[in-house]
C-alpha cells in the first residue's frame, strides 16, 4: 500500500510506476483505490463510472479499468454535498458529516471489490488517500490505515520534498498513527527532489536511525511525462510555446465545479498551443477559442457565469468571431435553457443558458455513463474536412437535450445494449459547437483538424499532425524514473515477493 503524507505527495504516480515495474518483470497486478474523491472520472466498457487515476494505474498494468480498482467515488457538488457513486451507479447524495457517519456500511464493498482483485492477480498496490494521519476523520476513514489492515498490506509513506517540510512530514505522520498502525509502515518515499541525492544523504540517515524504518528511495522531480491528473488542473512546467508554427491561445473558463478537467490535456500537450483557465471576464483577452468545460454542478456554475460577467464576455466574443466550444455541462450551458422540474440539481426550476446554441436542456434522474464511438456529421468552419471521421470518447451526464435548428455533431455507432443517437450540436458557420463527448479531444484527428482550423484563421502556418499516443511511452519513462530512484529488492521484500 502506499500512503502519504498529504494530498498530492506523489502516491498516484508512485502507484501508476510500480504497476508498470511489476508488469514489466512478469507479474499480473492491479490497482486499488477504496474510495476517491474526485471530478476527474471516466466510464468503463460496462457503463460504469471510477475515478481517473486508478484508469490511469490500470492502463500502466496493462489492463482494462474496472470499478473493482474504485469501488467508491465521491463527487464534490455545490452546497458542500457530493454524489456517492458505488461501484459505478450513483447511490445518493450526502453532506460530509452525513457521509461520514454512512462510510462504515460502504467497507463491505471495498472489501469484496479488493477480495476479487487479489484472488486474479500476484499482487495489488493499494492507494491511500490524503493522510493516514488526519485524526478529525480517522474513526471513519475507508480508504488509508483500515484498508491496510483489512489487506495486511505493507505501507510505504511517501512525502513530497519540493514543498519543504518533508523530514517532519514524515516522523509526524508516524507519530499521530497508533502503535499498531506504525507497524504497517514498512519504509519511505521521498518524492520531487530537486538536487543532488548526495547532499540529502544526512537528512536520509537521521530520519532512518530516529524512525527504525528505510527510506526507499528518493524520486527526481520530473518534467514532460504527461499523464491525466486525478483531480486538479494540470499546467505544464512551460513557457509560452512560440516556435515556428506560432502560439494558439485558449481559454478554458474555470468553473467552481469543473469536471474532467483531463479533456483538455491532449491540447496542453501540443507544441504551439496554451490553455489557459480563467476565472473572470477581464482574462478573456483576445483568446482564439473559448472552451467551457463540464460541470458537477451545472446550474449552479452557470449562475456563475451570469454573476460574475463571465457569459455576457463569452456572448460578446462569440458574436464577434471567437469559436466556442462546450463539452458536457458546457454543452448545456451553451444553449438556449437549463430545466431542471424535479429539482434534481438545485431548487431552481430553470435557468436561461446562453444562448450559442439552439439547445434546450431537461435535468432527469437516470445518469447516463457510457462510452461512445461515433462518427463526425458537419463538415463546416473549424470541422471542415472531419465529416464522416470517427472518434470515440464516453459520457456522464444527468441531463438530455434537445436540439432546434441546429445540426448535431456527431452520430454514435450502434453497440451491443445501446442504439446509436445524435450528439452535440453545431451552429452554422462552424464555428460554436458542443458535445457529451468526454476525451473528444484525444482523438488525433479531431484535435489537429480543430488546432489546424485555428492556425488557419490567426495566419499561422500549419503544424504536423502529431497522432501517436505517447500515452504508453510515458507509462514506461515513468516506470524507468521510478525504478532508478527506488531500491526495488527492498520494496519486493517488503511485499513479500523476494526473501
Amino acid at each position: 500500500m502506499i500512503q502519504g503524507t498529504a494530498s498530492a505527495a506523489g502516491k498516484s504516480m508512485l502507484v501508476a510506476a510500480l504497476c508498470r515495474i511489476f508488469k514489466q518483470d512478469g507479474l499480473s497486478v492491479a490497482p486499488f483505490k477504496s474510495q476517491n474523491m474526485a471530478l476527474n472520472s471516466y466510464v468503463t466498457i460496462n457503463g460504469e463510472e471510477m475515478g481517473r487515476a486508478q484508469v490511469v494505474q490500470a492502463e500502466a498494468a496493462g489492463l482494462e479499468p474496472s470499478v473493482d480498482m474504485n469501488p467508491i467515488l465521491l463527487k464534490p457538488e455545490a452546497n458542500a454535498r457530493c454524489q456517492v457513486v458505488v461501484r459505478g451507479r450513483p447511490l445518493i447524495t450526502l453532506t460530509a458529516g452525513e457521509y461520514g457517519k454512512q462510510a462504515d456500511t460502504l467497507l463491505p464493498v471495498a472489501a469484496e471489490s479488493l477480495a476479487r482483485l487479489r484472488s486474479a492477480h500476484d499482487i495489488v498496490i493499494i492507494e491511500g488517500a490524503g493522510s493516514p494521519a488526519e485524526i478529525n476523520i480517522k474513526e471513519n476513514e475507508i480508504v488509508n490505515m483500515r484498508i491496510a489492515r483489512l489487506a495486511e498490506a505493507p505501507v510505504l509513506l511517501v512525502g513530497d520534498i519540493d514543498k519543504g517540510g518533508v523530514f517532519a512530514a514524515l516522523v509526524g505522520t508516524l507519530a499521530l498513527l497508533d502503535e499498531a498502525e506504525r507497524d504497517y509502515i514498512k519504509g519511505f518515499v521521498i518524492n520531487k527532489f530537486r538536487g543532488d541525492v548526495a547532499l540529502l544523504q544526512p537528512g536520509l540517515d537521521y530520519l532512518e536511525k530516529y524512525t527504525s524504518r528505510p527510506v526507499a528511495g528518493v524520486i527526481p522531480y520530473y518534467h514532460d511525462i504527461l499523464l491525466p491528473e486525478e483531480d486538479s488542473i494540470h499546467q505544464p512546467d512551460k513557457a509560452i510555446y512560440e516556435n515556428e508554427y506560432g502560439a494558439i491561445n485558449i481559454a478554458v473558463i474555470r468553473l467552481p465545479h469543473l469536471s474532467n478537467s483531463t479533456d483538455f490535456e491532449p491540447l496542453q500537450q501540443e507544441a504551439g498551443v496554451n490553455v489557459n483557465y480563467v476565472n473572470a471576464a477581464g482574462e478573456l483577452i483576445k483568446p482564439d477559442a473559448i472552451i467551457v468545460p463540464g460541470s458537477k454542478s451545472t446550474i449552479a456554475d452557470l449562475a456563475h457565469l451570469w454573476q460574475s460577467g463571465l457569459a455576457q464576455a463569452i456572448i460578446n466574443l462569440a458574436r464577434s468571431g471567437t469559436p466556442v466550444v462546450g463539452i458536457c455541462g458546457g454543452f448545456q450551458m451553451l444553449g438556449r435553457a437549463i430545466s431542471d422540474p424535479q429539482h434534481i440539481e438545485s431548487g431552481e426550476g430553470s435557468i436561461a443558458g446562453l444562448g450559442l446554441l439552439d439547445t434546450v436542456t431537461t435535468f432527469q434522474p437516470q445518469k447516463t455513463t457510457r462510452q461512445v464511438k461515433a462518427r463526425v456529421l458537419v463538415n463546416e468552419g473549424l470541422l471542415k474536412g472531419l465529416q464522416g471521421e470517427e472518434v470515440s470518447g464516453y459520457e456522464i451526464h444527468m441531463g438530455q437535450t434537445e436540439t432546434g435548428s441546429v445540426k448535431p455533431l456527431l452520430l454514435t455507432r450502434k453497440g451491443e445494449g445501446q442504439s446509436g443517437h445524435n450528439d452535440g450540436a453545431v451552429a452554422d458557420d462552424g464555428l460554436t459547437f458542443g458535445s457529451y463527448l468526454h476525451g473528444l479531444f484525444d482523438n488525433a484527428s479531431f484535435r489537429n483538424a480543430f488546432l489546424s482550423g485555428l492556425r488557419q484563421r490567426k495566419g499561422l502556418p500549419l503544424k504536423p499532425a502529431r497522432t501517436i499516443d505517447s500515452r504508453q511511452q510515458s507509462y514506461d519513462e515513468l516506470a524507468e524514473i521510478v525504478r532508478r530512484s527506488l531500491n526495488m529488492e527492498l520494496v519486493y521484500k517488503i511485499c513479500g515477493l523476494k526473501s
